[in-house]
């Protein structure tokens, strides 16, 4: 008996659902990510394996790496609106500087910076591109204009007026940054009985 031959059927597949799925998701991934925003003092952090994730709030951050013309810099950073702008109130208060409300709005989005307190206005009135490029010199943390200290105790203080509880520390050190000023950031944490704080390794900390 001859065989009977099978029709072939059409092995073509509707793709409209797929492609549907697919421009979904890109949409989503696209509407829900965040541009990393570039750090105005960059550092080559060293590597280490993290212990316990930073908090998003009720925190500060000391930075200290390599500006671009070779020396030390300390920046300094807070997590949190509301602790930002009771920081500033209390700077300006403690150095007789004077900040507008828009002053307190714009410091409150900011990120890191490292300038002295008289040319803080400056940096607040840039762009958030402008800061990144702008050569600040760091933060005073001389014997006799140690503003960092103060930042400190002002931040700590509107920490526990705020929430009422004791704002976390961070330190951010360059891998190749000399101990030296390190140690002097340690120093003025000691100073204020700060004896715990946490080392940035990446993007989580490790408590020491």
């Amino acid at each position: 008996m001859a065989k009977i031959k099978m029709k072939k059927k059409s092995t073509s597949t509707d793709m409209t659902a797929m492609c549907d799925v697919a421009f979904l998701l890109l949409t989503f991934f696209i509407l829900t990510a965040t541009a990393k925003v570039p750090e105005a003092l960059p550092v080559d952090m060293p590597s280490s394996v993290a212990q316990s994730k930073l908090p998003d709030t009720d925190l500060a951050i000391i930075t200290i790496g390599k500006g671009a013309d070779g020396k030390s810099k300390v920046f300094f950073d807070l997590k949190g609106r509301e602790i930002r702008k009771r920081t500033l109130e209390g700077m300006g208060a403690k150095y007789s500087i004077e900040f507008s409300e828009d002053d307190k709005t714009k410091f409150a989005l900011m990120d890191d910076f490292g300038v002295p307190l008289t040319n803080l206005k400056q940096i607040i009135d840039m762009k958030a591109a402008d800061r990144t490029k702008a050569n600040q010199p760091g933060i005073p943390i001389d014997s006799l204009d140690n503003q960092l200290k103060d930042w400190l105790l002002v931040s700590r203080r509107a920490s526990i007026d705020l929430d009422d509880k004791e704002l976390k520390i961070a330190i951010k050190g360059d891998a190749k940054e000399q101990y030296p000023q390190i140690k002097k950031i340690m120093d003025i944490l000691q100073d204020q009985k700060i004896n715990s704080f946490n080392l940035v390794t990446g993007t989580r900390g490790k408590d020491f």
